[in-house]
């Protein structure tokens, strides 16, 4: 019974200690360049607007509005 509960103590010190380790796969900064993916504007994506950045900005604008409380809950006269 000692013996097996001295296993799984050592057993467990390593698997915590091999989980501390520190890897390093990828270096993604160069002395003062960044070396990942570059950034594209949310308008030049493929999708309904390609390119036209008046356009994502209206719809921005008109979710934007839709998502505003106060103008759903004004009452509009009939």
């Amino acid at each position: 019974m000692k013996r097996i509960l001295l296993t799984a103590a050592a057993a467990a010190v390593a698997l915590a200690g091999a989980g501390c380790g520190e890897s390093s796969t990828v270096t993604v900064y160069k002395q003062g360049q960044y070396q990942g993916k570059p950034d594209t504007a949310p308008w030049d994506k493929d999708g309904p607007f390609k390119g036209d950045k008046v356009a994502w900005e209206k719809a921005i604008r008109d979710r934007n509005n839709g998502q505003n409380e106060y103008t759903r809950s004004t009452p509009t006269a009939n």
